[in-house]
């Protein structure tokens, strides 16, 4: 068993880095998530693991560090809250293009534009859609808890390094800055440069004589290569989507209506499940985990047991605005008690 600590969600992801051993983190502060640059650089990793620690200066700066330390095969992530990730969007897209494997995080704030620092969802679009220009997707993971913040970080770089991708760990404002106990896991150590050169072929790390000429980039002139470019990344996607879903059902064996929800809502739906079920309702809770590929077909499974209702983004007017406002357990079950007998 790992090392037992109390520690916000944003010092979690940040520790967690370290432990699975991250080669570097590049990043720019900004509220909600500034604690992860702020414990990076309390920790001083480079003296615990090597890991080096930069703020940047600014995001646009950031996102191409990480660019360039993932293109040599370096296990390298940042994070920022919503308008960062959006100046990031542009880095991410040639991430993407040249499929060099990344984490980033984006601890959500309400937008939109410079918004407000509160909790908020309003990021779910950005970063399950791609968020810049081009046919390409990353993987979104949707943490509900400090556990899962540091659990997430080397899935995320497992799943990186496997798919050549972006894996974005898609937080809130709550989740990074609530305090939970949370299971570290051991350290494990960094990768020297022969175990790149040996995992990673691809990687640019230096070419000696004789050996192939490597280039990574997102621009091809030739429009038949880009094309078939394309295709193969469609195909890889495709991979995602049959390999690589991942959510959590509770109480939907017997469940007539179920609330789907995600990150910090997915608590407050929760408690709601309870309290409807002690009312005398059957109701449960698909959580998504990761946000794209998303759960689909789980969704239909439940429709073709018999589910009578879903309570979701797509049924937010039931209970406010789609931005993220975080409610009580009682009025999102007043929301769901709305949609089932139609007031």
């Amino acid at each position: 068993m790992g090392e037992l600590k109390l520690m916000k969600g944003n010092e979690a992801l940040a520790e967690a880095a370290i432990r699975c051993g991250a080669d570097a983190y590049f990043g720019y502060p900004i509220t909600p998530q500034s604690e992860v640059i702020e414990y990076l650089s309390e920790q001083n990793p480079y003296e615990r693991t090597g890991m080096v620690v930069l703020q940047a200066e600014s995001e646009l700066a950031a996102i191409n560090m990480v660019y360039a330390a993932g293109a040599a095969g370096k296990r390298v992530m940042t994070s920022s809250s919503s308008p960062g990730v959006c100046l990031k969007q542009e880095g991410l897209a040639y991430i993407a293009g040249a499929e060099v494997p990344c984490v980033f995080a984006d601890v959500v704030r309400g937008g939109p534009g410079l918004g407000t620092i509160q909790p908020s969802q309003a990021d779910y679009f950005q970063n399950t859609k791609g968020g810049g220009n081009g046919d390409y997707r990353n993987i979104v993971l949707a943490p509900a808890s400090v556990q899962e913040m540091a659990d997430f970080v080397p899935l995320g770089f497992d799943l990186a390094f496997k798919y050549r991708m972006a894996v974005c760990i898609l937080s809130d404002g709550a989740i990074g800055q609530m305090m939970e106990k949370v299971v570290l896991p051991e350290q494990k150590a960094r990768l020297t440069e022969e175990e790149i050169k040996a995992k990673y072929p691809w990687a640019l790390t230096g070419r000696k004589r004789g050996t192939q000429h490597r280039v990574i980039t997102s621009l091809d002139l030739d429009s038949a290569r880009m094309e078939e470019h394309n295709r193969h990344l469609q195909r890889k996607y495709d991979e995602v989507t049959k390999n690589e879903v991942r959510y959590e059902m509770i109480d939907c064996d017997d469940a007539e209506y179920v609330f789907v929800a995600y990150g910090s809502s997915a608590r407050i739906a929760q408690k709601s499940v309870q309290l409807g079920r002690a009312a005398g309702l059957k109701v449960g809770l698909l959580r998504p985990i990761t946000l794209w590929p998303y759960p689909t077909q789980a969704i239909r499974n439940l429709i073709d047991k018999g589910v009578k209702g879903f309570l979701g983004r797509a049924k937010a007017e039931h209970f406010g605005r789609v931005g993220g406002i975080i409610h009580t357990p009682e009025e999102v079950l007043e929301a769901m008690k709305k949609q089932i007998i139609g007031e």
